[in-house]
């Protein structure tokens, strides 16, 4: 015993030497300081072609939990889950990334040992949310097939027929100013209103116009359609080459009547042949109007001028007369009675009538309607 003594005073009388020896060389004091906790990653590489037992699975455990931020909230189960994961696992997780990353903190008293298990366990905190936001849902378009369409009956804005017209030489000298830009022809630059009025026939005294044309001769079946409505036209003031104020000559200038879509529009007798059996001569013509003329003059100064709008006026007809204006109206396109002008536009179409250039009322019986 006394020489183990012995020994433990002289080792421990060399440390306390040594230690003061080190201090004498050491020209500052210094301490051992713990290393600030930090993430350490630790990269394992796998041959991609390991053969691997298959993944385990996932225990999930349902926790109920109080959403903290709103007290009076009901309960809400949240998941707790938790997660084995042993050395094999985690070469199948290396296998199928290449290269896997473990992170741990550096600090922590376990060490990363990729061959140990390893339990993570965890349970996600509720919180409450700084906004709503409400989703809408948009109905998906409907394909072609679901397509419910509903077809609109409209005419064509020009009518095609297997009409064939003629053309008549005037009588007169051109109008003047141009067809397209003259009031007397082209009703559109009159213009005219809506008036209340009686939509029936009408009877006037005295006697009817002889070779007069008969309004009902429009139709296919010669009816009396129903009067849709009633306008008057604008005067024209040639001081000023402007529109003037509402005709007033007569409750009605300008006449609705009923048709059917499409229906064919046909010209009204008037028992007075211009030449070669026809009845009218084409003073005007576009897509949806005509103006007709039951003389030879290019004018409306003597005889009974017709207007008719909405309608669809024969391409064939259409075309003969833009090429006879163009060539300086010399010759125009003629109609006999009762034959085609074009279609019905929509679901009327508007009728006046002019003697000598004064609009009259298109619903006197005696003039325009007899026998009915």
């Amino acid at each position: 015993m006394g020489e183990i003594a012995r020994r433990h005073r002289s080792a421990k009388t060399f440390f306390i030497f040594a230690m003061g020896a080190l201090a004498a060389c050491v020209p500052f004091p210094f301490t051992i300081q713990t290393p600030t906790p930090s993430l350490e990653k630790i990269a394992y590489a796998v041959p991609t072609d390991t053969r691997l037992p298959p993944t385990p699975n996932l225990n999930i455990t349902l926790t109920p939990t109080i959403d903290r931020a709103r007290p009076n909230s009901p309960r809400q189960t949240l998941p707790t889950f938790t997660r084995t994961r042993d050395s094999n696992t985690r070469a199948q997780t290396l296998a199928n990334n290449s290269v896997a990353t473990i992170t741990a903190p550096s600090n922590s008293n376990v060490p990363v040992n990729p061959t140990s298990p390893r339990t993570k366990t965890f349970t996600p905190i509720a919180i409450q949310a700084t906004a709503t936001r409400t989703a809408t849902l948009l109905a998906p378009s409907p394909t072609r097939p679901n397509l419910a369409i509903v077809p609109t009956a409209l005419a064509p804005t020009i009518s095609a027929s297997n009409e064939s017209y003629s053309t008549l030489q005037v009588f007169s000298a051109p109008t003047n100013p141009p067809a397209v830009n003259h009031p007397d022809l082209n009703l559109s630059l009159r213009g005219y209103s809506p008036t209340n009025a009686t939509l029936s026939l009408v009877d006037y005294s005295g006697a009817g116009g002889s070779g007069a044309p008969q309004l009902f001769g429009l139709f296919a079946d010669n009816r009396t359609p129903a009067f849709t409505s009633a306008y008057l036209i604008y005067d024209w003031n040639w001081s000023c080459n402007c529109r003037g104020g509402l005709n007033n000559d007569w409750d009605v200038l300008l006449l609705g009547m009923r048709t059917s879509v499409g229906e064919n529009i046909f010209t009204p007798d008037s028992g007075a042949d211009i030449g070669n059996d026809f009845r009218a001569l084409v003073l005007f013509a576009d897509a949806t109007r005509v103006t007709l003329k039951y003389t030879r003059e290019d004018n409306v100064v003597n005889g009974y001028t017709l207007h008719l709008e909405n309608i669809s006026v024969d391409a064939n007809l259409l075309a003969l007369y833009q090429q006879r204006d163009a060539a300086g109206r010399a010759d125009l396109p003629v109609l006999r009675a009762r034959q085609t002008i074009g279609r019905a536009s929509g679901n009327e179409i508007l009728v006046a009538i002019r003697d000598a250039g004064s609009f009259l009322d298109p619903r006197s019986r005696k003039d325009w309607w007899r026998g009915r």
